[in-house]
């Protein structure tokens, strides 16, 4: 008989299992995996955007929009200071980027990984790995443990579910304890891919896939109706867009396709207006004067977009630059400040990097993260209705929500 199981070796449980296991509780954490933290290890490009450097909880909470309401007294417990502090006090140094993304300065998602799991071998928690579950085990109203695929029941006075959403499969997040909670009497709202790359019609994407431009504009339109930007980070890949600012869009695009056709407009040079823009062609073009039009750009646009703006704009590439009309000059300003991409559709599950839905946000007690249906039973991470954007706050509402779980329980 155990005192706490935690079902899902993620970071949310992981930290959960640590921390009751440090307050002197019986832990065992079940992974269905060979291994703890598969898909943190590729978290961030396997760099592993720890959390986000926003000290200000409120403005934290804000970021997470209509849910933000619900998370304030667990982030009264923890939340990002605290988070730095486990992790600088065990050894890790941190870095602040863009948009106050914070990495290891290792740059290595294992270097998480490896403090995670000196915390539990501290902390003298049990790990049972390559241990699918399949069910949460209930005898009356009362859960009592979990059965695992080859039939052994794992006994337990209270319960940590922390086994994810439903993107990136192939790590392991396949939905399963959806489908327990649902069993049980909860409500789960089903999933659908919410920071998620996006796939583009038109073929000049192809060209350019690998390549990254730190700072854009981009734009949604439906019905040639500005329906929200986003300033930041676009990353071009085989079959369309992703990055940051494009996942953190993703979810808006996905609905509006709902109700007909969307086109991603890109501003390369969101820094400078028309004006602005039209009169540093105009140097440009007097400097370079006798230069062929396809070799002048370069000078203000990122090297690899150039030969994709040329094909665009429809000017020959091969005049001279001081032979570039006045209409052309403007036709290529506007250009430059909205190139126009087709949305085909969003991609899959596969390639999401959180998932829409979960259990419903009413139905669990955030100053403990019990559940309101079973007192002995703990929810957590991304195995919840939270929706948030890219930058950090995922893990975060992983470390906050494991760490409450573990201080929470009975022992």
């Amino acid at each position: 008989m155990w005192d706490v199981i935690v079902v899902g070796g993620g970071p949310a449980g992981m930290m959960a299992a640590g921390r009751a296991g440090e307050r002197g509780a019986k832990v065992i954490l079940i992974e269905k995996n060979k291994s703890l933290g598969k898909k943190l290890l590729i978290t961030g490009g396997g760099r592993c955007n720890v959390t986000n450097s926003e000290l200000d909880t409120r403005k934290l909470l804000a970021k997470f929009k209509r849910d933000g309401k619900f998370l304030f007294s667990a982030f009264s417990k923890w939340a990002v200071t605290e988070t730095l502090d486990f992790f600088h006090s065990r050894g890790m140094d941190t870095k602040v980027e863009r948009e106050l993304r914070v990495f290891p300065k290792s740059d290595s998602a294992q270097s998480v990984l490896d403090v995670l799991a000196k915390y539990l071998g501290e902390n003298n928690v049990t790990v049972l790995c390559n241990s699918p579950v399949v069910q949460v085990v209930r005898e009356s109203e009362a859960l009592v443990g979990v059965k695992l695929k080859n039939k052994k029941v794992i006994q337990g006075r209270s319960i940590i579910i922390a086994t994810g959403g439903t993107s990136r499969p192939e790590t392991g997040s396949t939905g399963d304890g959806y489908e327990w909670l649902k069993s049980i009497g909860h409500k789960v709202i089903e999933p659908t891919p919410s920071l998620v790359p996006i796939a583009i019609k038109d073929k000049w994407i192809k060209k350019l896939a690998g390549v990254s431009i730190p700072e854009v504009k981009l734009a949604i339109f439906q019905n040639n109706e500005n329906q929200g930007s986003l300033n930041g980070k676009i990353l071009f890949t085989h079959v369309g867009v992703s990055g940051p600012t494009i996942l953190n869009m993703s979810k808006d695009v996905g609905e509006l396709l709902k109700y007909g056709s969307v086109t991603i407009s890109l501003d390369l040079l969101p820094k400078d207006g028309y004006g602005t823009l039209n009169a540093k062609l105009q140097e440009l073009f007097k400097h370079h004067d006798k230069k062929k039009f396809r070799n002048a750009l370069s000078n203000l646009i990122p090297s690899a977009m150039t030969p994709i703006v040329v094909e665009l704009s429809g000017i020959d590439k091969e005049i001279e630059c001081n032979s570039v009309t006045r209409e052309e000059r403007l036709r290529l300003v506007s250009l430059l400040k909205a190139i126009p991409m087709q949305v085909d559709k969003l991609l899959g599950v596969e390639k999401a990097v959180i998932t829409s839905g979960g259990v419903v946000l009413e139905e669990v007690d955030f100053k403990t993260m019990r559940s309101r249906l079973f007192p002995n039973l703990y929810l957590i991470g991304d195995i919840l209705d939270i929706d948030r954007p890219s930058g950090g706050y995922s893990l975060q509402l992983c470390w906050t929500t494991g760490f409450v779980a573990g201080s929470s329980i009975f022992i």
